[in-house]
C-alpha cells in the first residue's frame, strides 16, 4: 500500500487529508500523480512539492516501494 497525504490548500480541494493507494510492482511517481490528479484536478492544480518519505522529491521517475508515503504539497509563505 502506498499512503498518501494531501496538506493545506490542498487537502481542501481533494476533500481530505490521506488515502491509501494499491500498490503495484515497477509503480513510479508519475503514474501516481497522474492518476490522482485525474481523479482530483482541482487540487493537484495547486501541487508544487511532492516528498516521499519525507524527503522532497524533483525527479518524478521515481519508483516507489510498498509502504512508501507520498506527499502533496502547495507554495505555502509564512510571516
Amino acid at each position: 500500500m502506498i499512503k498518501v497525504l494531501f496538506f493545506g490548500p490542498v487537502a481542501e480541494r481533494a476533500g481530505c487529508n490521506s488515502l491509501v493507494v494499491e500498490y503495484r510492482a515497477g509503480l513510479r511517481l508519475q503514474a501516481l500523480r497522474d492518476e490522482l490528479a485525474a481523479q482530483y484536478a482541482p487540487a493537484f492544480a495547486l501541487v508544487c512539492f511532492v516528498a516521499v518519505n519525507g524527503a522532497q522529491v524533483h525527479d518524478l521517475a521515481q519508483p516507489l516501494a510498498d509502504g512508501s508515503e507520498v506527499a502533496f504539497m502547495a507554495k505555502f509563505s509564512g510571516g
